[in-house]
């Protein structure tokens, strides 16, 4: 066979890895495989500089390095007049009998389009947000929770020095698990997610939590915060339309919540509250332990499914396992946070 194997979305470390292993796994079963450069973009494009062989000697040392060698975009083709038929012609041209697709949500999306249309599909789930549909584990989410753990453990000596409060904000459009872990590994006091929204009862829950904070030892606070946390419009300040991906997402760099909970909780306490935003410092650097060894499973197991002619599916992790699950199910469906973990803030806070 000639596999292609694309990144699509956001950056995160993890991708590396999981091509390492395609690459490794295609060839020894005696495939060659071709990069596709910067996701779908790439692949709807009629330019075959687009494109580039990949061999051992090409992906080796990859593992260690985040982001993507292959380049990546935020392309959406099913929003594009003739997306899907440019890409089954870079398919056909590129002489491609299979494709695995590396990516979130919304690069999935487009995969099962084509997985519709007959292509022989496979896709690698990866999101620092840890919330595609169907897997318990995403590429990039372990190195993300531990990048918010280390700034966690940095921002609490500093909180405690100046008896003050820390609102640090996270990556996490749909879903909390960024959040949740990073937060409780590094002992935020109390942790803001999507998926429960913030109204006025939970400011003063937070306002009544930081006052009585100040009677101990060091009077700090740090408080965590998702960036998808849903605030009364009122209360961000917007200026103007706020610009939106090729998926219609919002630009949440755009949307300051972390600044403005900061805002909310000074002005109502009268206290020195900081924000910091991590923004793309957790899209960046070498990959964990975990995120390596998740993308080696996933890499392996892709080709594996190629192999036996089992398309339109994606590899996934459920219960230690990887299983396969259809693509069809997984587009445009979100994985929330687990509830359980919304009692643990309150027990912890």
């Amino acid at each position: 066979m000639r596999i292609g194997v694309l990144t699509g979305g956001g950056d995160c470390p993890g991708l590396n890895p999981a091509i390492r292993a395609v690459v490794r796994r295609a060839e020894a079963g005696g495939h060659t495989v071709v990069g596709i450069l910067d996701g779908w973009a790439g692949l709807a494009n009629p330019d075959a500089t687009l494109s580039r062989p990949l061999n051992r000697d090409e992906v080796r040392g990859i593992q260690a390095r985040g982001g993507t060698v292959l380049g990546s975009s935020r392309t959406n083709l099913l929003k594009r007049e003739g997306g899907l038929n440019a890409a089954e012609a870079s398919i056909k041209r590129l002489g491609l009998d299979a494709l695995v697709v590396i990516g979130g949500d919304d690069t999935l999306s487009v995969a099962a389009g084509l997985a519709k249309r007959g292509a022989a599909v496979v896709a690698i789930p990866k999101t620092m947000d840890n919330d595609v549909w169907g897997t318990e584990g995403c590429l990039g989410f372990d190195t993300a929770a531990n990048i918010v753990t280390e700034a966690l453990d940095r921002i609490q000596t500093t909180t405690s020095s100046h008896h003050r409060v820390a609102v640090v904000e996270v990556m996490g459009r749909d879903a909390g698990w960024v959040a949740a872990w990073g937060g409780l590994a590094g002992g935020a006091d109390t942790i803001l997610v999507p998926e429960q929204p913030v109204d006025a009862a939970a400011i003063d829950r937070l306002v009544e939590l930081v006052t009585r904070r100040r009677s101990y030892a060091t009077g700090a606070s740090v408080i965590v915060v998702s960036e998808g946390v849903q605030l009364p419009e009122a209360l961000l300040n917007l200026s103007g339309d706020v610009p939106r991906d090729e998926f219609g997402h919002p630009r949440l760099d755009k949307i300051a919540v972390g600044d403005a909970i900061a805002a909310i909780l000074e002005e109502r306490t009268g206290l020195e509250v900081r924000c910091t935003r991590l923004g793309h410092l957790q899209r960046g650097g070498p990959p964990s332990a975990a995120d390596r060894v998740l993308g080696a499973r996933y890499g392996v197991a892709a080709v594996d499914a190629l192999e036996t002619g089992r398309w339109g599916n994606m590899v996934a992790l459920r219960a230690g396992a990887i299983v396969e699950v259809p693509l069809a199910e997984v587009g445009g469906k979100n994985r929330p946070l687990d509830a359980s973990y919304l009692r643990i803030f309150d027990a912890l806070a």
